[in-house]
């Protein structure tokens, strides 16, 4: 799963996950499992680290069950570098793999950010409008085959663009 901050991931990847009976590794649930409050940091280095951990613990779901979906979530895969990682450990485990880029409007991502911080609804505390300006004037291009998935459109309608992708 692919997108800025707040373009509906999560959302979408938890109701493919229902669906397909698939397992939704998310990058912010690990990182306050893993980490006390205190030693959450929003850094590089632990957003790293914590995909190191998704993909080995995806890594020991596919081994066990090569049929299983495995949604990566949490991480807005905006560096060329985040995805190469995850193709090759696909390949390597012989495994297709999809991108699911996920978009919206600033405004409905604002919102969402709003919506989030007053409900406390999400694990990531540094979650905000800055983070989601900072992340959009910094994202590199996806040069992988991916589907855009338009989130402002009715849940069921992603819902049946992802699957028809993941066929």
């Amino acid at each position: 799963m692919a997108g800025l901050p707040a373009s509906g991931k999560s959302t979408l990847c938890r109701e493919l996950a229902a669906r397909l009976s698939g397992a939704v590794l998310d990058k912010d649930e690990i990182r306050s499992t893993l980490f006390s409050s205190g030693g959450v940091e929003y850094s590089t280095g632990q957003d790293d680290f914590c995909m190191c951990i998704m993909l080995q613990t995806g890594t020991y779901i596919l081994e066990r069950n090569p049929e299983r979906i495995i949604f990566l979530d949490g991480r807005p895969f905006s560096r060329r570098y985040q995805i190469e990682q995850v193709v090759q450990q696909a390949e390597e485990l012989k495994q297709p793999w999809r991108i699911l880029e996920c978009v919206c409007s600033d405004e409905s991502a604002r919102r969402r950010l709003e919506n989030q911080a007053e409900s406390g609804s999400h694990p990531a505390a540094d979650r905000d409008y800055q983070l989601y300006l900072r992340v959009k004037a910094s994202f590199e291009k996806i040069a992988f085959p991916r589907t855009i998935i338009d989130t402002e459109q009715p849940l069921e309608f992603c819902v049946q663009l992802a699957l028809a992708t993941l066929q």
